[in-house]
């Protein structure tokens, strides 16, 4: 949304402490990431190597890199993490992924210039909630079924009493007079989140 829209004032928030690391590095670093980029290998040995290391004993342009790294050559471009934080998605058997795109992280180098780049929970948007602020608000979607239950994108899963905060938190930006937009999953109102407010 935000890079469709390009707007000249923005806040992004997320709680992904690597997506959040990466926007700042490509906004205030991007030589040095491109840099780092160019030493990646595709190959299924060096990528398992890479998705062991630790990001928090990494430098915040290396994680950068590894981030990037793992997005591009890993099962369907996912990003997983387990209960410990592990990023855990397979390796994904690409011909020719596009490790450094130079041209795309310029531009989205530049269209980051101007915006505060925030690692936090959704609920963060209300400190900055005015009357006629457009706030979009893209979380986990809620599982459709039993079996399909990704909600790690983080160490922290996304289940239903998130849903439930989220909910209240879309009603609190509503009520402020600010213009929200969410999206989610069209579950059954019958599902384990029965009785909390359905948002669209």
């Amino acid at each position: 949304m935000y890079f469709h829209l390009l707007p000249l004032v923005a806040i992004l928030i997320d709680n992904n402490p690597e997506l959040i690391n990466f926007y700042i590095i490509v906004r205030d670093e991007l030589h040095a990431l491109l840099a780092d980029l160019e030493k990646h290998k595709n190959n299924k040995e060096y990528y398992y190597s890479i998705r062991a290391l630790d990001p928090d004993k990494m430098d915040a342009v290396s994680r950068a890199s590894r981030f990037l790294y793992l997005n591009k050559t890993g099962y369907n471009g996912l990003w997983r993490v387990n209960k410990k934080g592990k990023h855990n998605v397979p390796f994904g058997r690409y011909k020719n992924p596009r490790i450094v795109d130079e041209e795309n992280l310029l531009q989205v180098s530049r269209a980051l210039q101007y915006t505060e780049i925030i690692l936090g929970d959704f609920s963060k948007a209300l400190d900055f909630a005015s009357p006629g602020t457009f706030i979009y608000l893209d979380p986990p979607y809620h599982p459709l079924s039993e079996t399909a239950n990704f909600t790690s994108y983080t160490s922290n899963s996304f289940g239903a009493d998130d849903q439930r905060r989220l909910a209240e938190v879309f009603k609190q930006l509503d009520e402020r007079g600010c213009k929200v937009m969410l999206s989610n999953s069209d579950f059954d109102k019958r599902s384990n989140l029965h009785g909390s407010r359905k948002a669209r």
